[in-house]
């Protein structure tokens, strides 16, 4: 199994849609691969430029409603394809977070509470997450700060995740 964290980018923004996620005239591209230098391009979030902020980062947190919009696979692709693959919210449009869980990532949802809590305390921080899978627990690490956060996904979906995804899933069940 895989390991799911990194440094984190932060989004402050809800409804952040697939199309601002990959925008759809990059969908007729036939390989993941061609998605990566256009993700987020279309994004308008005050001081974010995607081509500055993406790289290196392998964790979103943002606010409610990631990946709303169109039900579209290729948002999820073009984060993976760019390293990302964790995103943490207070919620995400259902077929999105799906999408997300048979990609074999994670979509965790946190109470609004919490997110707040995240960025007022790391946001403009050099911020690290890794992803506990077995114990569902959010390990955060900042500037000699590290702290716990747990979190709850179903079994199905974390069986998803150990085996990489639905195809992974498929192979070893079927």
């Amino acid at each position: 199994m895989k390991t799911f964290g990194g440094k984190v980018l932060f989004l402050d923004r809800d409804d952040i849609n697939t199309d601002e996620i990959i925008p759809a005239k990059y969908l007729t591209e036939i390989t993941k691969d061609a998605l990566k230098p256009y993700l987020l391009e279309d994004l308008r979030l005050e001081g974010f430029d995607s081509k500055r902020d993406i790289e290196g980062k392998s964790v979103i947190v943002t606010r409610a409603n990631f990946g709303c919009g169109s039900s579209r696979e290729h948002a999820p692709w073009a984060l993976e394809v760019n390293g990302i693959n964790v995103v943490i919210a207070e919620n995400f449009a259902r077929i999105f977070r799906q999408n997300m869980y048979n990609c074999g990532m994670f979509a965790i949802e946190l109470p609004k509470e919490k997110i707040d809590y995240l960025f007022d305390t790391y946001k403009d921080k050099d911020t690290t997450i890794e992803i506990d899978v077995d114990n569902d627990k959010i390990i955060i690490s900042s500037e000699g700060k590290c702290e716990e956060i747990d979190f709850t996904i179903g079994e199905f979906d974390k069986a998803l995740i150990k085996e990489g995804g639905w195809v992974g899933y498929a192979d070893k069940h079927y």
